[in-house]
């Protein structure tokens, strides 16, 4: 079965019902004050890029990316449908994302993530693609719950006939 991603636009009611039962969890996992994932309109802000999964016609999964600045973005929602687990979903969305970061030059992937059981896959996952556990960034502090992981990219490269600029001291 093959893994389409593509950019959402969040009108479909699948994509939308699939947003609830992430936010539904993400709330009962959490402490309260806790959860940091975006609704509807928080993915629709213009920093925010949606991507979903689809098999079958079904949706699978989503993922997001908020841009942070000129060389940083965070990873966001990231959800896979209950009947689509460990078949590859979130692997292929965030394998998207880092893909996507690189082509568009940037050089720091972050996110931040709870702690505990529920927590595990995503963390394994996460190591597996490079991450590591870090500081807090954004505006996110730090508690005995949450948790941020970031991914370092390479820097584009130079350009044909460009130099590389160099701070002096």
């Amino acid at each position: 079965m093959t893994i389409r991603i593509r950019e959402d636009d969040l009108t479909d009611a699948s994509v939308r019902a699939l947003l609830a039962l992430h936010l539904a969890g993400m709330h009962a996992g959490s402490p309260p004050g806790h959860v940091f994932a975006l609704d509807l309109s928080g993915l629709r802000a213009p920093e925010m890029t949606v991507w979903t999964a689809w098999r079958d016609g079904q949706v699978a999964g989503i993922a997001a990316l908020k841009r942070l600045g000129a060389h940083m973005a965070e990873v966001k929602s990231m959800r896979t449908h209950p009947q689509a687990l460990r078949r590859g979903v979130a692997a292929a969305l965030l394998d998207h994302i880092i893909g996507v970061a690189g082509a568009e030059g940037l050089t720091r992937l972050s996110l931040e993530t709870g702690s505990g059981e529920a927590f595990e896959p995503a963390l394994a996952l996460y190591a597996s693609r490079g991450f590591t556990k870090g500081e807090a960034f954004s505006d996110y502090v730090p508690s005995a719950f949450n948790q941020f992981w970031h991914l370092e990219l390479a820097p584009p490269p130079v350009r044909k006939g460009s130099r590389p600029i160099t701070a002096s001291r």
